[in-house]
């Protein structure tokens, strides 16, 4: 009864919230009597999740697979004896630029730049201007990067599948949130990986069995995540709330400004592929809200863990 209590006050205050204008996330209160009766007749909500740097911490395993990747492509610069003796110096600067990383084949270019003697501070900075410079420098099209950085993938999970997901880390308490909101809500998953490798890290390390038809990959597609959350929208008209989770404050900056899709609760997790300017500046915005993993357990109607996801840094 209790748990069926939490539920329901969890859903009023949904429902509020709805009815607030102005709404602003970080302004929420749960609510504070049982309304088992709304709870019971309200429509699920509809989730929308990003995946890594929000379920799966894979900067190590994307890292290596760009290294293996450039050993492909560069295999004058990659595969040696002195690239190979610097790899887990190029995985720790990997980990440091990974905020910036909008999609995946851009490891392959940021690798051999890390390589070459780019400082991480000035990728932090300026890679969204580096990347078409160094693209065109290197001759790189982005589709055939695209194919090597997924065919790498591939290669390596046919090999040595343990191998592949060992580098990966599925964050502390993250998993259990997913379960609780798949048992009560329409959850999908917004990415720029790859939905096979999506899918096969969600089945073989946190142990849930999501539908591929409801992983929407951008990297082929490319389609900015803003028009799959109008077609979400769009699908689920009756939907009680609807939800964005994301590591990257750009993309929830893009949408905080769209109009059209200001029926959104947008959050920004702490322990993602973030910077600390990043969370202030998500915190000065009123459509944002930053959120831990115990709060984001909470908004899946479940006690907080104990441990948190991860540590904070940069």
């Amino acid at each position: 009864m209790a748990a069926l209590c939490a539920s329901s006050r969890l859903m009023a205050g949904r429902v509020r919230e709805m009815k607030t204008p102005g709404f602003a996330p970080r302004q929420l209160q749960a609510a504070g009597q049982c309304h088992s009766s709304l709870a019971a007749s309200a429509a699920p909500d509809v989730w929308a999740l990003d995946f890594d740097g929000v379920a799966c911490d894979s900067v190590g395993e994307s890292s290596l697979s760009a290294f293996k990747a450039a050993a492909k492509l560069w295999p004058d610069v990659f595969a040696t004896p002195e690239a190979e003796a610097r790899k887990e110096e190029l995985v720790e600067k990997m980990r440091v630029v990974r905020p910036v990383v909008e999609t995946g084949y851009e490891n392959i270019v940021q690798i051999r730049c890390l390589l070459e003697g780019v400082e991480p501070e000035d990728m932090l900075q300026s890679w969204h201007d580096m990347l078409p410079e160094y693209m065109q420098r290197w001759n790189l099209d982005r589709a055939k990067l695209v194919d090597l950085f997924g065919s790498t993938r591939d290669e390596w999970m046919a090999a040595d599948l343990e191998g592949w997901l060992a580098p990966n880390r599925i964050y502390p308490g993250v998993a259990e949130a997913m379960q609780a909101l798949m048992q009560a809500h329409e959850v999908y998953i917004v990415t720029t990986k790859q939905a096979r490798f999506t899918e096969a890290i969600l089945r073989q390390m946190a142990g849930i069995a999501f539908p591929m038809d409801r992983i929407f990959s951008q990297t082929v597609s490319g389609r900015p995540k803003s028009e799959v959350l109008a077609q979400l929208a769009a699908e689920h008209p009756q939907a009680g709330a609807f939800h964005f989770v994301e590591d990257k404050f750009s993309t929830l900056e893009k949408v905080a400004a769209m109009q059209e899709l200001d029926h959104y609760r947008l959050y920004l997790v702490d322990w993602g592929y973030n910077t600390a300017a990043e969370r202030a500046a998500a915190e000065a915005n009123e459509r944002i809200e930053v959120i831990n993993i115990a709060r984001f357990s909470q908004l899946a109607g479940m006690p907080a863990p104990a441990a948190a996801a991860g540590p904070r840094q940069r």
